[in-house]
């Protein structure tokens, strides 16, 4: 039976690579590329090669040159050198520049070659089980975490839910890599406000002013934040965009040091913008006037996200308003006001996008305590 995970080879050799093929097309499924430019073709259409096995001398680029470009562009991929110099410093520096797991010389018996890539296949499917299981792992612990958040501070996670739209479509228009650590960090971005009481959170965002302990309260939260999202695994890069979160583009603001400009991660500095955006206008800015008070602040925003969220505001013109009973709701709308409960206390604040979490908690309100209907949206035009 032919293995499920593809492996490419790669050579200057037309006539090696049909050999290959040849001898293992019953047991695996291979892919060759003539050359390395081609190779890298292979792997940018295809990012999920199990096995990548280059040969050694190539013309242009060599092997460890090539594969170190794989490494970069694949790096669950399990990469082999396969060459007919046995030359020991070319053997060192394959494993030390590319991250070569074997090195194999020419002419290689099939046996040994198929020894060398069952062990390839094991290594890449070790490394996939273990991503699997710190994804799971990873996901399991966001949603206790923003779960805990909108039981002990439903403020603090209302202002999470309603920026997450936001952070995610700017992100989108300046080519963020990782958009799944974006939303990830703008999701946990208020975790740290668990320090802080209720009431003193609602005085934050409608803009009262502050007693001195709770300003030096508020100046915790987004080290609490990022301290707390630190321990987990996999998770340093977004604690690490929480712990900025309050920086200024000039080097002002919060944590007090020496970054500034683009040494900020860019994450902290489009969550940045998007809070005090989302504070603005929950003290009551309509959003021009909210973009105008971000412009004034000179220095606070590095300018292109600011760009970049007029151009989010711009296409959310694009939208219809319709009152829509509960069991209309559909995922990705935006909710157009607060969702109140039958008694008038506040369930689901404006400006969340409806999510498979967000529609359950509705339902669990309607069994409850009861929500009012009809629920004004948002509908994409």
């Amino acid at each position: 039976m032919i293995r499920r995970e593809k492996i490419l080879f790669v050579d200057d050799d037309p006539n090696i690579l049909a050999s290959f093929k040849r001898t293992l097309r019953k047991l695996y499924d291979v892919d060759t590329a003539v050359g390395p430019e081609e190779g890298l073709g292979a792997v940018s259409r295809y990012r999920h090669y199990a096995l990548v096995i280059s040969d050694l001398r190539m013309p242009v680029m060599d092997g460890i040159q090539f594969l170190t470009k794989v490494r970069s562009m694949a790096p669950e991929s399990i990469r082999m050198i396969l060459t007919g110099n046995a030359d020991l410093q070319a053997a060192i520096d394959a494993v030390n520049q590319g991250n070569i797991f074997r090195f194999l010389t020419k002419p290689c018996p099939p046996e040994t070659l198929q020894l060398a890539i069952e062990a390839g296949l094991q290594q890449y499917r070790l490394i996939r089980a273990e991503k699997e299981l710190l994804e799971k792992t990873l996901r399991g612990a966001i949603r206790i975490l923003t779960d805990v958040l909108s039981l002990v501070n439903p403020e603090a996670f209302g202002r999470a839910s309603r920026i997450r739209r936001y952070v995610r479509d700017i992100g989108e228009r300046l080519g963020y890599p990782k958009a799944w650590q974006l939303e990830t960090a703008a999701m946990l971005s208020q975790i740290g406000c668990i320090v802080l009481p209720e009431e003193s959170l609602k005085k934050i965002y409608r803009g009262i002013d502050l007693t001195a302990e709770e300003s030096q309260l508020f100046s915790m939260y987004p080290s609490v934040g990022a301290d707390l999202i630190a321990k987990i695994p996999r998770m340093e890069e977004i604690s690490e965009i929480i712990a900025y979160q309050e920086k200024h583009f000039d080097g002002t603001g919060i944590p007090k040091d020496e970054r500034m400009g683009d040494a900020i991660p860019l994450g902290s500095r489009i969550l940045k913008v998007v809070l005090d955006f989302d504070a603005l206008e929950t003290r009551g800015l309509p959003r021009a006037a909210a973009m105008n008070q971000l412009r004034k602040r000179n220095g606070w925003y590095d300018p292109k996200v600011l760009s970049a969220l007029e151009e989010v505001l711009g296409d959310e013109a694009r939208f219809t308003v319709k009152e829509l009973g509960l069991n209309e709701l559909q995922l990705n709308m935006i909710v157009g006001e607060d969702v109140m409960s039958l008694k008038g206390v506040l369930l689901i604040a404006k400006g969340q996008e409806i999510t498979p979490a967000l529609l359950e908690r509705l339902r669990n309100f309607a069994k409850t305590v009861g929500v009012k209907e009809p629920i004004r949206v948002l509908i994409p035009v």
